[in-house]
């Protein structure tokens, strides 16, 4: 016999299953009130849309399961003595989900890399302006174009060779990135 506990006044055990209605309609009775306060995907897509910052600059959008994923960018400031480092905020919204994540990058031509962190991981990726742009780097190189030279935000990072070339990017370097572990919040 299953027992389900209805909250009531007294504090009463209900046996569900001596009624023969069964753990299911026990538990279909008991979140009832629940459902009916439950919001639509469709609506928190939308409470998502509204939320966006201001200064949001939406770099790409791609279809994923349940419908499309979108990473932007805000709130870039620069830094460092030389001028060359960006902090920013990346906003990464799925249907499924809503992540804000603080970067940085730093746009020197000696060392031009962007700091990518997550829950598991922080990724420092040395990126190579203007060079060849694949599946696996094109998100760094929409962000890092974005942090440094915001007038090309959202272009696509394979058609700014030439402007790499006039900031004095070799447009040569090889690109690689170092994995460290995430820092215990």
């Amino acid at each position: 016999m299953i027992d389900v506990l209805i909250p009531t006044r007294m504090g009463l055990r209900f046996p569900m299953a001596r009624l023969g209605l069964g753990l299911g309609f026990g538990l279909a009775l008991l979140l009832a009130p629940l459902a009916a306060e439950a919001i639509s995907r469709q609506e928190v897509l939308e409470q998502m849309k509204k939320s966006r910052p201001k200064d949001l600059q939406v770099l790409m959008e791609e279809p994923d399961a349940g419908g499309p994923r979108m990473i932007g960018i805000y709130a870039i400031k620069p830094g460092g003595a030389d001028g060359t480092l960006r902090s920013y905020s990346l906003w990464e919204e799925s249907p499924s989900d809503l992540n804000v994540y603080v970067e940085s990058v730093n746009c020197g031509v000696n060392n031009p890399l962007r700091v990518k962190r997550t829950l598991s991981a922080v990724f420092v990726r040395h990126l190579n302006p203007g060079g060849p742009i694949l599946e696996g780097n094109r998100e760094d190189h929409l962000v890092w174009w974005a942090a440094c030279v915001p007038e090309v935000a959202g272009t696509d990072p394979a058609t700014l060779r030439d402007k790499a070339l006039e900031l004095g990017f070799s447009t040569l370097r090889t690109e690689r990135q170092e994995q460290l572990p995430a820092l215990a919040p």
